[in-house]
């Protein structure tokens, strides 16, 4: 049975969904987007069939509506559901990271041809906008559903049908359990990466070649405070009252983390940085959260001409997309360091046999 969906809003979410859902046969597939530029590209490639300009009369076109926009946006839409006549059941969907404030406005619906259930694929990327997206996005990523009252089991079980082609691994939660968990392992954390790199600025006025120092492990854990600010303000507004209870909950923890040092407690430190360490190393290697992941390889390079080149060369025969590259260290004579990064585990343990295979040392960080 051939199916309508509509997406809305073709950036790094949107635009990757609308490449896996246009794979999938008898499905005809309408973008909606702000950018000429977007839209023009999404339908050269065939990721989208048709476009619109008019949110009402797509709709009405349509059997699914995926909403990739941001969480007020999204609401607005929701709302304007609520006026529009349509002459077919439509399913509802969304991508938003706080679920409370659209669930809320799912569940006021009383539109008895609308249902909804919310949707949150937990992968992502530095980048932003259509040119960013890909196909294989979410793969092996969790994608939570959150039906809402007036959605069944049979709805959420078409989305997972319709978004089949990303490979993700489908949870079902309630809206309280998804905002607390992702505010826990997503948002929260990018406010304190955010707030590391102010101190590292305010600091930078003291002494001045902080930046130069600034790479290596800070630049790996404030790596997140550089994806767009739009975004996370509406969503720090959107998850605000959550956010002020953890960070009330970190003040604390902190304090207490202060306590050891001002009283001389060594052995209590230590014991505070061994329970993170074996909570930390007990985390999934392999599977996909909410921040995006990077699997990377060390490699021992000379300081010559063309040693980069030569390792890059190595991993583009085998056509192995690379994410990320950096020189660690690198002085004249001695042997230096390159990091090169991954998306994917498979991608990172390949290259290593293939440079290994032409006399490379190869460390893979576990």
């Amino acid at each position: 049975m051939k199916q309508t969906v509509l997406i809305v809003g073709l950036g790094l979410i949107g635009g990757s969904l609308a490449m896996n859902v246009s794979k999938k046969e008898n499905v005809h597939v309408i973008g909606i987007d702000q950018d000429p530029e977007t839209i023009s590209m999404a339908r050269k490639q065939g990721v989208i069939h048709s476009t619109s300009h008019d949110f009402s009369d797509a709709v009405k076109q349509a059997d699914v509506c995926v909403l990739a926009t941001p969480i007020s946006i999204t609401i607005q839409y929701l709302k304007q559901l609520e006026s529009i006549e349509l002459s077919k059941s439509l399913l509802v969907t969304d991508v938003s990271s706080v679920k409370n404030n659209v669930l809320e406005a799912a569940n006021n619906l009383s539109h008895s041809k609308v249902s909804f259930v919310g949707g949150h694929p937990m992968a992502g990327s530095h980048k932003q906008g259509y040119t960013a997206a890909k196909p294989h996005l979410f793969e092996n990523a969790i994608y939570v559903l959150t039906p809402s009252l007036h959605a069944s089991v049979h709805e959420a079980e078409r989305l997972k049908d319709l978004f089949s082609e990303t490979e993700a691994r489908f949870l079902t939660f309630s809206t309280k359990e998804h905002d607390e968990m992702t505010a826990v392992i997503s948002h929260f954390p990018h406010l304190i990466a955010s707030s590391l790199v102010h101190q590292a600025k305010q600091w930078q006025e003291t002494h001045p070649y902080i930046e130069q120092l600034a790479a290596g492990g800070f630049k790996d854990i404030t790596r997140i405070a550089s994806s767009n600010p739009k975004l996370w303000q509406d969503i720090f507004f959107q998850n605000r009252n959550l956010l002020i209870s953890m960070l009330d909950d970190w003040m604390k923890e902190m304090g207490k983390v202060k306590d050891f040092l001002q009283n001389e407690e060594s052995e209590r430190t230590y014991e505070y940085l061994l329970d993170a360490k074996h909570y930390r190393d007990g985390l999934p290697v392999r599977d996909r959260g909410a921040i995006p992941a990077f699997y990377d390889i060390y490699v021992d390079i000379h300081d010559q001409p063309g040693a980069i080149y030569h390792v890059i060369g190595l991993l583009a025969d085998e056509e192995i997309s690379i994410k990320n590259i950096q020189i660690l260290e690198i002085r004249e004579g001695i042997t230096g360091v390159l990091r090169i990064s991954f998306a994917a585990s498979d991608e990172q343990w390949k290259s290593k046999k293939v440079l290994e295979a032409h006399q490379y040392e190869v460390m893979v960080q576990q």
